[in-house]
């Protein structure tokens, strides 16, 4: 065929459901019963479970019923506790967006129905084990008992910051909790958390890794970096894939999600690979447990791509009216991680509407102490903050001359 008389060609050009002004709409999601997800041991071949990249794992329906084969039977006593560390993570993320309006801080993001994603893995993983945060992840130190006043410090960037405003708002970083600095240039961390796995593996230890990427980071490089190394290596460490559907402005067909899944990336490299219901705590819970005993018995990484949606803006940077449906969210066919595990409860007749409120409550009062004492020592508006002699402190175990000698000069 003469190309004079061929079809002209044409570049696709993703674009989501719906947009401002328009009715959001998610007819098209297949959305499987949670029998339909068979459960293999968690020592199988990665080619036997393929399959599992391409399905979703549901454990709750949606009368709030635990149904399946991933169905972990959690005690009454654990989920009542994944409840309120959801709550309490909620509560604090509402004070801390109040907070940056009032211009106590430049700069916050909200983990606004992904609470799930983090408590839940944060319940299944041990206190020791390796956490490579994204920024959505404060609920990991939340759950490890991270005070939530030097939390609110370092937001602040006040007296008592423990990074002393070296890092920006909400980039948290504790080694007592086994929580990596959180690092704005997003990716980084996931070629780091499949390093410190094979280093782990190398020396004989028995701690493993977990990190956790957006949709729209995995078309960076380190993504698939990491994952050459985590597959090639069998590094036992957990790839957690947080789905929400949009990153800062995009939604997730420009990252590839028009596709095919995001788990199915994992396929790709010989990886197994879990597509799960993020807004489903029992089904995170199981699926990282499973994970994580892939991983301890040597037989390497899991890759888990947390379907859900991010029911705020991106940060306090961001206006979402722009670019989706004003409510979009409260149409997101697999609704909130809260209000699900609080009818998975209630249907066991182990919570009440009473009890939910107590517990709303006393997360609330619980965080507005917190905000309390953190501002005695000063918030970003004021001029309370580390002092400059600081700068030349952390950097080497023993000051050498020459910095010593600068801070002698600017006067300290």
């Amino acid at each position: 065929m003469s190309k004079r008389n061929a079809e002209p060609l044409k570049l696709h050009i993703p674009a989501p459901n719906a947009r401002p002004g328009q009715k959001p709409s998610f007819a098209g999601m297949v959305i499987p019963e949670p029998e339909d997800a068979r459960r293999p041991p968690p020592q199988a071949a990665e080619h036997d479970t393929r399959d599992l990249a391409f399905g979703l794992i549901r454990v709750l329906d949606f009368e709030g019923r635990a149904r399946g084969a991933w169905n972990p039977n959690l005690d009454t006593d654990l989920l009542r506790r994944g409840l309120r560390l959801m709550l309490l993570t909620r509560a604090f993320d509402e004070r801390m967006y109040r907070a940056q309006r009032q211009g106590k801080t430049s700069f916050y993001i909200q983990s606004t129905g992904e609470e799930a994603v983090a408590i839940a893995q944060a319940l299944a993983l041990d206190a020791d084990d390796m956490c490579f945060p994204s920024y959505r992840q404060q609920g990991v130190l939340i759950a490890r008992g991270y005070p939530l006043e030097t939390m609110m410090c370092q937001i602040y960037s006040n007296l008592r910051d423990p990074l002393k405003g070296r890092q920006l708002p909400v980039m948290y970083s504790s080694k007592e909790h086994s929580f990596f600095s959180i690092s704005g240039n997003l990716g980084t961390q996931v070629p780091q958390a499949v390093g410190w796995a094979m280093a782990s593996a190398y020396k004989g230890d028995d701690r493993i890794a977990s990190t956790w990427i957006g949709e729209g980071a995995t078309a960076e490089g380190d993504f698939h970096a990491a994952m050459t190394f985590a597959s090639v290596y069998r590094a036992p460490v957990i790839l957690n894939l947080v789905n929400n559907q949009y990153a800062i402005s995009s939604f997730q067909g420009i990252a590839g999600g028009e596709q095919t899944t995001f788990a199915a990336r994992g396929v790709g490299y010989g990886m197994c690979s879990l597509r799960i219901d993020g807004n489903d705590f029992l089904a995170v819970y199981a699926a990282t447990k499973w994970a994580i005993e892939r991983a301890r018995s040597n037989h390497g990484p899991t890759l888990i791509e947390h379907f859900s949606y991010r029911a705020g803006p991106h940060s306090t940077s961001d206006d979402p009216s722009r670019y989706r449906p004003a409510d979009e969210p409260q149409a997101w066919p697999f609704g909130d991680p809260i209000e699900r595990l609080k009818q998975h409860l209630i249907a066991l007749g182990a919570w009440s509407e009473s009890d939910h409120q107590d517990a709303i409550e006393e997360a609330s009062t619980r965080v507005r102490e917190a905000g309390r004492e953190a501002e005695k020592f000063g918030v970003l508006s004021e001029d309370r903050h580390s002092g400059a002699e600081t700068m030349f402190e952390d950097v080497y175990k023993e000051m050498p001359w020459h910095l010593q000698r600068q801070r002698d000069e600017l006067g300290n």
